[in-house]
């Protein structure tokens, strides 16, 4: 088969959350408010770290770059369901639909690469303190986030790709608010296995091995907590990895109810549900947990806003 692709939808339809006037209502308010705290809360923790030098250290430099990827996430997806709501539309364009993908699968990569790295900054902090400043310099920690970028998007260049060379020829209708690779690919009318051994294998590894290497970081983090003779200084110790575990937990929680439920536990309304965690709900919940869990960046953020309201008065 010629790799050309000869698509006749140049439209997708996007279902959305809910057909119900009243019920999509609710949820646009819901969308639009969900969205401005996950935008507000990740801006002022980016803020609340760059003006403040006691935070200029590895653990909020990845926390900084983690909520600059969680605004660029959620602002892949709930603008475009907030504007088709406006103009009662559900369209979205053939080559919006790649875009939206693309970028979607870059900032959700970057979310789960970041998270590894974090897990091995506070492997570092804790099993290896005394070496801790030597190992984490300023330098390593900038090239892991280059090339945690540069892996995301030439995995997402890869996928989409090889979505662009299939055809499109008669339904073209998303059972979702935002376009995905598995409903993509139900919906095309060319031979998707190439495609699905991809996403099934190198989509899968780059998903599974930062997991594996948090899970190994807090292997090695737990056994030296357990062996500090005094069980307070080991609770202090671990408790610095609290908030990094509760979105450890929220995001790979969100990504099994998405991606690894068995087909028959799958319904439209559960994955819509899950997609709606995965992609609008973690990234606004993230800046809080945080911010709650963590007396040095509570103290900024209460810093950064009384500065602002002083300013202003």
């Amino acid at each position: 088969m010629s790799s050309t692709n000869h698509s006749s939808v140049s439209v997708f339809l996007l279902l959305g959350l809910s057909r119900q006037p009243q019920q999509q209502q609710l949820l646009f308010l819901l969308f639009l408010i969900m969205y401005l705290a996950t935008v507000l809360g990740n801006l002022l923790i980016i803020l609340a770290i760059s003006t403040d030098s006691r935070l200029h250290t590895p653990m909020y430099f990845f926390l900084s770059n983690l909520s600059f990827v969680d605004v660029c996430f959620s602002s892949t997806t709930v603008p475009k369901v907030l504007t088709n709501h406006i103009l009662g539309s559900q369209e979205i364009s053939y080559s919006g639909c790649l875009t939206q993908m693309y970028f979607l699968c870059v900032f959700a990569d970057m979310d789960n690469v970041l998270l590894a790295v974090m897990a091995y900054d506070r492997f570092v902090a804790i099993c290896h303190p005394l070496h801790y400043t030597k190992k984490m310099t300023h330098q390593l920690c900038a090239l892991l986030v280059v090339e945690s970028w540069l892996a995301v998007h030439l995995n997402a260049l890869l996928h989409t790709l090889l979505m662009a060379r299939l055809s499109f020829c008669g339904d073209n209708i998303i059972p979702h608010f935002f376009c995905d690779a598995t409903p993509l690919l139900k919906l095309s009318c060319s031979d998707t296995h190439l495609n699905e051994l991809m996403l099934n294998t190198e989509g899968a590894a780059i998903m599974v091995t930062p997991f594996v290497c948090i899970l190994i970081s807090y292997i090695h983090i737990t056994s030296a907590v357990l062996r500090v003779s005094s069980p307070r200084g080991g609770w202090k110790a671990f408790s610095t990895c609290g908030s990094h575990l509760a979105v450890v937990c929220l995001f790979y929680g969100t990504i099994i109810a998405v991606y690894f439920n068995p087909s028959t536990a799958h319904s439209p309304e559960k994955d819509t549900a899950a997609s709606v965690l995965f992609t609008v709900v973690t990234p606004m919940l993230n800046p809080f947990i945080y911010s709650l869990r963590n007396r040095d960046l509570k103290w900024s953020l209460r810093k950064l806003v009384h500065r602002s309201t002083f300013s202003f008065q």
